[in-house]
């Protein structure tokens, strides 16, 4: 045999062997802590995204698609092609049916710590009419104040678990804890029983669907108080010495920080870097501008969401609805924060 083709052969032995040892962990990392059932179609084969194979039930009715026609006022898809979703971008029938043949399960934070428990009472009585209706559903609260939690009545297959956190002095600390608490539960309860998790604020309540169309590997929503705005006017933290730094000419959207999600694994990697850079940070006598969500602003520009939500999931109840937002889904209620906030 020719010597040089020899060569060639083992090279391409060694670098397939390279590649199994450093890839093989990270697929296998991901399938248990998303689950052994993620990604996998009917006949079992592990597909690396758990949307990439997307079946309808036979025989499903809904309107025909046009790339003809379709909402002109707004963008529904970014320069990395990720879709934006508005009402009208898409179809609840279609999408509803592809996910209820997986049978997945979604999880939902929130923190009601100190005196944002007055708001939970409306934010779980809302998510029973409106988020994720007919699914799975895991609602799990954080608070200093387990007695105090509501007694909501549920739907079958929807769940409420309650843990006890610890008040803090300063608002900015129980928001910066929120990372590492739902890297910890990710790690320590879901990854065998859930498929999707979103972080959601308390003080916020539902109003029309959240459902299928939200689902993405990582889930962003679009703050509604600077999408209209050039991007120097979002309050990105501007100081280069914070790992939440985001230089002048850079950042895509203004995100919030009171609603974000996806798959396990992706949320999981997104709340232990925002927790290890925040940390880093505080070692060195720095705070972001708007802690957590300086800190998912930036991660969220270095690592594109596969999904942007637009405002109508978490609009501001003080804000009158622009044209464009048909439908106000989830939002920030008015409140008095020199009344709720510690500090």
């Amino acid at each position: 045999m020719n010597l040089k083709l020899v060569a060639v052969l083992l090279f391409l032995v060694v670098v397939l062997g390279v590649m199994f040892v450093y890839l093989d962990p990270i697929y296998s990392f991901r399938e248990n802590l998303c689950g052994s059932s993620e990604g996998r179609s009917e006949n079992g084969h592990l597909f690396r995204s758990p949307d990439l194979h997307l079946v309808i039930t036979d025989g499903l009715k809904y309107p025909q698609p046009s790339i003809m026609h379709g909402r002109t006022d707004i963008v529904s898809v970014t320069p990395w092609l990720a879709p934006v979703v508005w009402e009208g971008t898409f179809q609840p029938v279609l999408l509803d049916s592809i996910y209820q043949k997986r049978n997945i399960t979604v999880a939902a934070t929130v923190f009601a710590v100190g005196k944002y428990i007055r708001f939970l009472k409306d934010f779980l009585e809302t998510a029973e009419q409106h988020f994720f209706v007919g699914f799975k559903v895991k609602v799990y609260v954080f608070t200093d104040q387990p007695n105090e939690v509501p007694k909501v009545k549920m739907a079958a297959g929807r769940e409420l678990v309650v843990r006890l956190v610890q008040n803090s002095k300063r608002w900015q600390e129980i928001s910066a804890r929120r990372m590492e608490i739902i890297q910890t539960l990710i790690e320590e309860m879901l990854k065998n029983d859930v498929d999707y998790i979103f972080c959601l604020d308390v003080d916020s309540k539902f109003h029309s669907r959240w459902g299928t169309e939200s689902l993405g590997e990582l889930v962003a929503v679009i703050h509604p108080g600077y999408y209209k705005d050039d991007r120097s006017r979002f309050p990105y933290e501007r100081r280069p010495t914070s790992r939440a730094y985001v230089a002048p000419g850079e950042g895509d959207f203004y995100y919030c920080g009171g609603a974000f999600g996806g798959v396990l694994a992706e949320v999981h990697q997104l709340a232990q870097t925002c927790h290890k850079n925040f940390d880093d940070d505080a070692k060195e006598g720095i705070e972001a501008a708007w802690q957590e969500e300086s800190h998912l602003n930036r991660y969220l520009w270095l690592n594109k969401p596969s999904k942007v939500l637009s405002p109508e999931y978490l609009w501001q109840d003080f804000k009158a609805r622009n044209s464009e937002v048909r439908v106000i889904r989830f939002s920030g209620v008015i409140k008095d924060y020199n009344q709720i906030r510690p500090n």
